[in-house]
This record gives structure tokens, C-alpha cells and sequence, in this order.
């Protein structure tokens, strides 16, 4: 799997997540899950950065 799709794959998963919280707190759903989800999103930007950056020190050595 290339850096490129990493990258791309961690972009989307946090969009996803953003997404499915969002949802989830405009339909009135359960603020346990609201809660739950946007904690899960913080995780996976944190690791789309770590990527991103990883693959920005990468090609540039």
C-alpha cells in the first residue's frame, strides 16, 4: 500500500466518522454515542497528522 492511499485512507476514515457523530446529533440519537463517536474521530485525525507527516519527512530524505 503506498503513502499516497495511507494517507487518502486516514483522510476518509475521519471524515466518515465526522459525518456518521454529526448525523447521529441532528437526528436527536443517543448523546453516549455522539459522545463516543467524536472521541473516536480526535484519535483518527491524530493519526492521519502522524501519517501526513511521516510521509511529508519521508520524501523529503
Amino acid at each position: 500500500m503506498s503513502s499516497n492511499s495511507l494517507v487518502l485512507l486516514a483522510c476518509v476514515a475521519v471524515a466518515v466518522v465526522l459525518v456518521l457523530g454529526l448525523f447521529n446529533m441532528m437526528r436527536g440519537g443517543s448523546a453516549n454515542l455522539s459522545q463516543k463517536l467524536m472521541r473516536l474521530r480526535v484519535l483518527l485525525q491524530f493519526l492521519a497528522i502522524i501519517f501526513i507527516m511521516g510521509v511529508v519527512w519521508w520524501r523529503s530524505a
